[in-house]
Formats: C-alpha cells, structure tokens, sequence
C-alpha cells in the first residue's frame, strides 16, 4: 500500500501507529513518529502510566489521539488486537514477556497483521542475563561505558538527565528501526519485531570513540581527551556572573581567532602543546572570569571563533538564531521543541496538543473502524495517577 503523501502533514502522513502506553523512550518514540505526521494512537491504561506529569503538559503525547483500554480484563487484548490489525507500526516498553502474558505479544499479532512492524522498547533488551531486570536511564548508560565518558576526572560521573539513554540510545533507535522495517514490511508484505535495547543504542552512540580508544587517540578516563572537557579549547568556562561560555575552537583557524577575541593571543601557548594545556586553560578561565557571560556573548558575536553562551531551558527559546528558525514553538500555552527533523514538500507542525487519556476513543473507533472500542470507552472509567515521587523504581527494563 503506497503511503500518502499530503503537503502539510509531514513525510508519514498515512501511517498508522499503535502506542501501548508506557514512560520515557517509548511515549518520545510516538511523538517523533506523530510529528512526523503518522496517525499514532496511544492505547492507555485506566489508572494512567506512573507518570508524574499532569496529562495537559506531557508535550511527549503531542499530536496523538488516545484511547483506554485495560488489558487485564477479557475484552482489553481483543481490543488492542483490533488496532494491530489495521495498524502499519505497534510500540510497547514493556518487560520481555509482560505483551506475551497480556495477550498482545508479536506472535499473536502477526497472526492478525502479518505485515505489522512490531517494535519493543525497553533498557536491557529482549535476553540476556539483565533482560528481566528493573533499570532507568542511567543504568544503562553506566554498563556501557558512556557514562564514565562524561564529566570532570576529579568527580563523579556527570548525569546527562536521560538524554542521552532514554531518548538519543533509546526512542531514536526504535523510530529507526521501526521505519526501516515498515520500508522492508512494504516492499515483501513481511513484518518484523524490532528489538530496541538502550544499551545497544547508547553504545553504538559512542562508535567513534571506540574506533579512537582502538587507535590510540583516545585515553579510557574523564578528562584527558579532545572532546570530553580534557582540552583546554573545548570545554566550558565561568564568567564574572556565574555564568558559563561553552568553546568549541578544535581548528587552528578557529583557535586563532578564539585567542584574539579573548584577548589573550599574545600569551596563549602553542594550541598542540599538550604539556602546556593546564596553563592555557587557567589562562582562558582567568579572562573568562573578567567579564559577563552576555558581555562575552557580544564580544563573540559574528565571529568563527566557535563560542557559544550557556543558556537555561527556558533562555533558550529566545536566542535570536533559534527565534529565527522556528527552534521553539507556542502551542496551547506550552513553549516546547518544535518537531524534527525539517522537510521541504512533508511539512511538520504541532497540530495538537497532549492527548488526554481516552479523550479520541470516538473518532479512532470510526476512523479505524475499531467499533467494540466503544465498549471500552463505557465499562472502563479512567482514574488520574498518583503523582509519582523522583527517584520511584520503574519497571521499564
């Protein structure tokens, strides 16, 4: 089946997506695949997902529909199976075997929909000894040596919020191994399972940098390295407000003209002086101190010097390059990314706002001709989660 292709309504427009509701990658997964204009319903459970975030601000549920169904009860598999038949891609972040137990697992949907893209989402993967296992984001990152990567020698790891597991080695991953198999599901008329494992993804992140440790570019600790905050023309430094400057000059040509704006041309030593480098970074830390970041800012502004200013989440919004662009964008009161990637015919926007438990069970029973969602629509009533305490164990795993 050719997928339809409207000017407006982004490059997956006619695609239809079934999102078994859950935390983190997965709920992110959707919204990129809904972004980018794919029809995804997000099937979600009667009591919500854990998730202590008020269901009108979880920008993640952007652009889907939503619909409840419980899964525990008889008709609740029945149900799902019904939107897997008449679906392209099924999402789930449950751990392995939890969709087998419920009744919704590849094996039972494929006998419905042999054409669906099956696509599992979880931290640890579908086996191995850990497979069963409880984890969050920074498990998975630590096991995999990135999170050892990141952060000053003389402290501990730094935690990068869950960005760089959940959604960059995470929901990434899924939405690409997902497309890739619809690519294939339609070409053969043959679906598949993808296994999404954080682990996997948030290693391959770091090929580059094992090809570097292999060939002796690059030292196995914090610290010492081009790009982990060890040279001295690449790292972050604070101003005279507290405030930080991030450098980036790794190029000779971008390195001279760094030194010149800084103001320390004259004194700074050779930029490939290794046995040099702790003095060149007191140096750079001493002129940064001398004024404010905003100060600064100026001072670099237009050049190729490759410095940037600190910005918070909610200063980001409003840098005039950003601005211009459309980075960010207003939608039902909400300053949120605006979607991602851009297209020239496909366009993308944010045509909706957070999708509201079981709010679209009408219009996805028409649309999808899934009428015994009705039926859940009216036996299964829908209460709020209990707001969920930082730190609470999850069971994505």
């Amino acid at each position: 089946m050719a997928v339809a292709r409207t000017p407006g309504l982004g490059p997956l427009a006619g695609v239809r997506v079934v999102e078994l509701a859950g935390i983190g990658p997965g709920p992110f997964a959707g919204m990129l695949l809904a972004d980018l204009g794919a029809d995804v319903v997000r099937v979600d459970r009667p009591n919500g997902s854990g998730l202590a975030v008020d269901p009108e601000y979880d920008v993640t549920n952007r652009n889907k529909r939503s619909v409840i169904v419980d899964l525990k009860t008889e008709e609740g598999p029945a149900r799902v199976l019904d939107l897997a038949e008449r679906a392209d891609i099924l999402i789930e972040g449950y751990r392995p075997g939890v969709a087998e137990r419920l009744g919704v697992g590849p094996e039972t949907c494929h006998a419905r929909n042999p054409r669906l893209v099956y696509g599992r989402m979880t931290g640890w993967g579908q086996e191995g000894p850990l497979a069963p296992r409880a984890g969050h984001d920074i498990a998975y990152i630590a096991l995999t040596g990135t999170l050892g990567m990141i952060g000053a020698p003389d402290a501990p790891p730094a935690v990068p919020a869950n960005l760089v597991g959940d959604y960059a080695g995470g929901a990434l991953y899924l939405v690409v191994g997902v497309l890739a198999a619809l690519h294939h599901a339609r070409a053969t008329g043959t679906g598949q399972v993808v296994d999404a494992a954080i682990v996997d993804g948030a290693a391959h992140l770091a090929s580059m940098i094992h090809g570097m440790l292999a060939a002796g570019g690059w030292q196995d600790r914090r610290g010492a390295n081009l790009l982990d905050g060890g040279c001295p023309f690449y790292g972050t430094y604070e101003t005279a407000d507290g405030r930080y400057m991030a450098v980036g000059a790794l190029e000779q040509q971008f390195y001279g003209e760094f030194v010149e704006l800084l103001g320390i041309a004259d004194r700074a030593p050779a930029r490939k002086d290794v046995a040099r480098w702790d003095e060149l970074r007191e140096l750079v830390a001493a002129r940064f101190k001398t004024r404010t970041r905003d100060e600064w800012t100026a001072v670099f502004e237009g050049s190729d010097a490759c410095v940037a200013p600190v910005l918070s989440l909610r200063e980001a919004p409003a840098h005039p390059h950003l601005a211009a662009r459309g980075t960010f964008t207003d939608h039902g009161g909400i300053t949120q990314p605006a979607p991602a990637p851009r297209f020239s015919v496909t366009h993308t926007a944010v045509h909706g706002g957070p999708a509201q438990p079981g709010a679209d069970t009408e219009d996805v029973a028409r649309d999808w001709d899934v009428p015994r969602l009705l039926g859940a629509a009216t036996d299964e009533a829908f209460d709020p989660p209990e707001p969920r305490l930082p730190g609470r164990p999850s069971s994505k795993g």
